[in-house]
């Protein structure tokens, strides 16, 4: 796609700074698929020279969008359209669906995959009884080849007796044995990157992240899924409607 920057050359006879105008008209481009995921944003000069305004106020412009977590600068290459994932919290849904719903492409990259006598957190948070045995999933999660988190899954292998039968969507596993889940109770908290989660989902250590806990439940009651998803918080928005 050819970009017109024209189209987001700031009002000089308005009162609000070039800067933020600027910012605005970019966000909106961003929103509008004027540039991709993953897709570099002009640089500061091309900024300058195109729209008649100077580096620092492409640079603040650009600064702003980097502190909302909409573009990622990398040393060297330049500045990049960061991906996004918006999650309702007032529905259950599918990683790999809302990626795809999106325009993402999802992925995965197998950490492991292994069958194992429940832990007792894995006992408490699933009500299963003492020996049981379970199937655990470790991955990253991915959209267009970019980590978006590091999720660890707990199923009975009631319902999943081999974990290497889930080569790509666990809820198409689910679907196709008829086992999907129909709610779940969901916990997100903030927490810092650990050495190990900030070398797997490419951050400094400390970085922080949105820790995700869900236990999810089929239509009788019986807890089928219990999920730890560590993501990387510049790539997600979690959205809620409040109604009176």
């Amino acid at each position: 796609m050819r970009v017109e920057l024209n189209e987001f050359k700031p009002d000089a006879d308005s009162g609000t700074p070039l800067y933020l105008q600027l910012a605005n008209k970019l966000s909106e481009g961003i929103h509008g698929g004027v540039w991709k995921p993953e897709e570099a944003l002009p640089s500061e000069r091309m900024l300058s020279d195109s729209l008649s305004i100077s580096r620092v106020t492409a640079r603040k412009a650009i600064d702003i969008l980097c502190e909302r977590g909409m573009l990622t600068r990398r040393r060297g290459s330049g500045t990049y359209i960061t991906p996004k994932l918006e999650q309702p919290l007032s529905r259950l849904t599918n990683f790999s669906d809302e990626l795809r719903q999106r325009g993402f492409t999802p992925g995965s990259q197998w950490l492991s995959r292994e069958l194992g006598v429940a832990t007792p957190d894995e006992l408490l948070a699933l009500s299963l009884s003492p020996n049981t045995m379970v199937s655990r999933l470790k991955r990253l999660r991915t959209a267009d080849n970019v980590v978006m988190a590091i999720e660890s899954t707990t199923v009975p292998a009631k319902y999943l007796p081999d974990p290497k039968d889930v080569t790509d969507s666990l809820y198409g596993y689910f679907q196709t044995h008829n086992v999907l889940p129909s709610r779940a109770l969901q916990h997100i908290r903030a927490v810092n990157a650990t050495g190990e989660q900030a070398k797997l989902a490419n951050i400094k250590q400390g970085v922080a992240m949105l820790y995700i806990t869900r236990v999810s439940y089929l239509e009788d009651g019986a807890a089928i899924e219990l999920t730890h998803s560590y993501c990387h918080s510049n790539y997600y928005d979690f959205v809620a409607e409040l109604r009176r």
